[in-house]
């Protein structure tokens, strides 16, 4: 088998009013198609939210540069990684939303930088004073694979639920408050909820914790970044996780070895199916389905583990 070449990965998001996305979607296909470009894009009336990979940096650039003069965002700045694995994308995608971040609250729309603070300031923020509260937005199985030092965890399934967590834990409203996500973009309506909210002493993390371990790896984030991805997840200097996979039950990031009662192959799972019957020994949403209608009735092992080989 030959080795999976090194692929670059960029990540981006812009609030900025896009008209005619049809014609725009069929654009940038072309040209990532052209550059050997893959991803996922979140396109909406209100701007853009994106991860993409390419195997050649200088190609990467390329769409960069691209991407900045196609939306007219000279600005447009991007969060960079690695997989040494290949492409964490099988292809090219952008899909349609109503919000590049779902919040259900389309009428709440970023202008500008609003209480950012760099990861510079952040960092200096968490060492030097002490009366602050720092809330993690992100939904409670990415917080399973890491956070900062202190965070509050919420707990939250979706960031839908991130207001009525405000809500009905009683967040004093007179306290700074730092809040933080994986690239920034859910804090951007996250500030602007509590603001409209009476919380007007909030700061968000710019550019979010990948941003942040760009500059200060192994220092006030603990553990690893949850990444939507087959990359499951970053470790402090911005590599794939060694240690976990995406459970093929959930989705979720999972450390739990099994061998599977059907195939026999082994596999990852998370916590949450550590008490289903089935779940807890089948490798794949298949296996599953066919022991429970089959018990006992083995198959042909799968040929990979936790979506290794995509």
């Amino acid at each position: 088998m030959n080795a999976k070449k090194t692929a670059y990965i960029s990540g981006f998001y812009y609030f900025k009013t896009l008209n005619d996305l049809d014609p725009l979607k069929n654009i940038l296909e072309v040209r990532a198609k052209e550059l050997g470009v893959r991803g996922l894009a979140i396109m909406a009336s209100e701007g853009i939210n994106a991860t993409i990979s390419c195997l050649y940096l200088e190609n990467l650039k390329l769409f960069e540069d691209f991407l900045r003069q196609t939306l007219e965002i000279p600005d447009l700045t991007f969060k960079h990684s690695q997989s040494p694995n290949g492409h964490p994308f099988r292809r090219f995608k952008i899909k349609f939303r109503s919000e590049i971040v779902t919040l259900n609250t389309p009428e709440l729309k970023p202008q500008g930088e609003c209480h950012h603070l760099t990861p510079e300031e952040w960092n200096r923020v968490l060492k030097e004073e002490k009366d602050f509260l720092l809330i993690d937005t992100r939904n409670w199985y990415e917080t399973q694979m890491g956070k900062f030092k202190g965070a509050l965890d919420p707990k939250i399934k979706v960031f839908t639920d991130f207001p009525k967590y405000l809500e009905t834990n009683e967040i004093p409203k007179d306290k700074k408050i730092l809040i933080y996500c994986t690239g920034g973009i859910r804090c951007e309506k996250g500030l602007l909820q509590m603001q409209q909210s009476g919380y007007e002493n909030v700061y968000q993390l710019k550019g979010g914790i990948l941003k942040y371990l760009e500059e200060y790896p192994n220092d006030q984030f603990d553990g690893e970044c949850f990444v939507f991805d087959h990359r499951v997840a970053l470790d402090q200097n911005l590599n794939p996780t060694q240690k976990a996979k995406l459970c093929p039950h959930t989705g979720q990031p999972a450390n739990h070895p099994i061998n599977c009662v059907r195939c026999d192959s082994p596999a990852l799972i998370d916590k949450e199916n550590l008490d289903d019957p089935i779940k807890s020994q089948t490798c794949s949403k298949n296996c599953a389905q066919q022991w429970k209608l089959r018990p006992g009735k083995k198959g042909k092992p799968q040929l990979m583990m936790n979506a290794q080989a995509l």
